[in-house]
């Protein structure tokens, strides 16, 4: 599950290593953290930690990923990555939060060396498990939305379903644009003309 990470404790850790109160983490803070398998993120100065995710997640991930990849590559349109890869959004909204799956237009590129990325990406997917969905649809979604991200996309592996949010023209919400279950596919105002089969990305049940 999802939720603040507070007070921090690691085994072999020193006493004397203070964590900031939740609230006041930056991504200095978040730099000492230990690479342990979990996921942290910083968002609005709250560090979240959510454990490694399942099988069923990782499958519609590398799906998906496939599929982005090889419409944008085919279109030169920019890159698609995923995670773990730390986005530092604007205004300290976080500090990083790490989507699922990333997309960059061109002119909107990380760049070769840094650290992660500093600024809005184009796209994001975040793929909704049980013990993460509040954490998805409540606190990252509102992160993305107040950053300005243009498009979010959400599939659920549970209910078999991919929800794709929209900014208004207003730029101050979310709309759907689409959403759509088995038998459907599901397509993108970002990138324009993308059709995807809803049930070519989700593990089937044995």
């Amino acid at each position: 599950m999802a939720e603040p990470a507070y007070p921090l404790a690691f085994p072999g850790e020193s006493d004397e290593r203070v964590w900031p109160e939740q609230g006041s983490w930056t991504y200095e803070d978040y730099a000492r953290l230990p690479e342990d398998g979990r996921r942290y993120e910083v968002i609005r100065g709250f560090l979240y930690v959510t454990p490694a995710p399942g099988l069923e997640h990782q499958f519609c991930v590398t799906e998906l990923a496939r599929r982005f990849g090889n419409f944008v590559a085919k279109r030169r349109l920019g890159m698609v990555l995923v995670a773990p890869f730390d986005v530092r959004l604007p205004d300290s909204i976080a500090s990083p939060v790490q989507p699922d799956i990333l997309f960059f237009l061109n002119g909107n590129l990380p760049r070769p060396g840094g650290r992660g990325f500093d600024g809005v990406p184009d796209l994001v997917v975040e793929v909704l498990s049980p013990g993460t969905r509040s954490y998805d649809e409540r606190v990252k979604l509102a992160a993305y939305r107040d950053a300005g991200v243009p498009e979010v996309w959400m599939p659920d592996w549970k209910r078999w379903t991919v929800t794709v949010y929209r900014l208004d023209r207003d730029r101050k919400k979310y709309v759907v644009l689409e959403r759509a279950g088995s038998g459907e596919t599901v397509g993108s105002a970002v990138l324009a003309g993308l059709r995807i089969p809803v049930d070519s990305i989700f593990l089937p049940s044995r």
